[in-house]
């Protein structure tokens, strides 16, 4: 019930972290770890993974379940980010990746779908693993499908705003138009948002700077698994039909009279 499967990876949580803006790896590790996820995404243009002669994230990672998913944050163009993915892979073999093409770099953070559906499309054929953070647009959502993706990941809001989920409907589109994987990503702030987005079906929740800038960041990271496991089970049993009137919770019929 609770395990997800993305390509050929198989994750016992449906939670997956972030590794940026953490005071220190210890507590990117702590808080990884008390979150439960499986996979914690490392922007691999900021954060050491590949030189072993400084201080290097995978370290920390070693006598954990945690995986490593590379990102492509920081590329402007295809190019860029399918040349980061050749070089992380041929110097740790990983190829599950979330791929990440930024058009706006000032203000909005929102991807470049076209720059993106081209990496998407190279990168697939070349065997990788593709996670695609793209808009939460269902067009482009079965677009990114047909290109190869292993699963698909819209925005809720702005990367890093904590604006939670803005368009409940296109979330819920997104996951109608494709078959794989769908994983909310960018613009959660609280747990309550992870639960909005499990509860509209979505397959998993993406969070980074909810759990690195709490005041918490452990018990942030606890909360968010609850969350998501809350909202994944809340939107397995069946969510009531909304009423725009009250509804007496007890039988009216029968009632003792006074």
């Amino acid at each position: 019930m609770h395990s997800l499967t993305i390509g050929k990876t198989t994750l016992k949580s449906r939670l997956i972290v972030g590794s940026g803006k953490y005071k220190d790896f210890q507590t990117t590790k702590n808080a990884a770890v008390a979150s439960g996820a499986g996979l914690i995404t490392v922007a691999i243009r900021r954060i050491n993974i590949t030189d072993h002669a400084s201080e290097n994230l995978l370290d920390y990672f070693k006598d954990t379940d945690i995986k490593l998913l590379p990102n492509s944050a920081g590329c402007t163009t295809a190019d860029e980010a399918i040349g980061t993915f050749r070089l992380v892979r041929e110097a740790t073999g990983i190829e599950l990746v979330k791929l990440e093409v930024i058009g706006d770099t000032q203000k909005t953070l929102y991807p470049d779908v076209i720059e993106t559906l081209k990496a998407c499309e190279i990168l697939a054929k070349e065997g990788f693993s593709v996670m695609v953070y793209t808009n939460d647009d269902p067009i482009m959502a079965r677009r990114i499908e047909s290109a190869g993706a292993a699963a698909v990941m819209p925005l809720a809001s702005a990367i890093g705003s904590g604006q939670g989920v803005q368009n409940r409907f296109n979330v819920r589109f997104v996951k109608e138009a494709v078959s794989v994987p769908v994983i909310v990503d960018a613009g959660v702030g609280c747990a309550s948002d992870a639960v909005i987005a499990m509860e509209l079906g979505a397959d998993g929740v993406l969070t980074n700077t909810a759990i690195a800038l709490a005041h918490d960041p452990i018990l942030m990271a606890e909360a968010m698994k609850n969350g998501v496991m809350a909202g994944r089970l809340s939107f397995l049993a069946g969510v009531m039909e909304k009423k725009p009137y009250a509804s007496a919770s007890s039988p009216t019929s029968g009632m003792v009279r006074t």
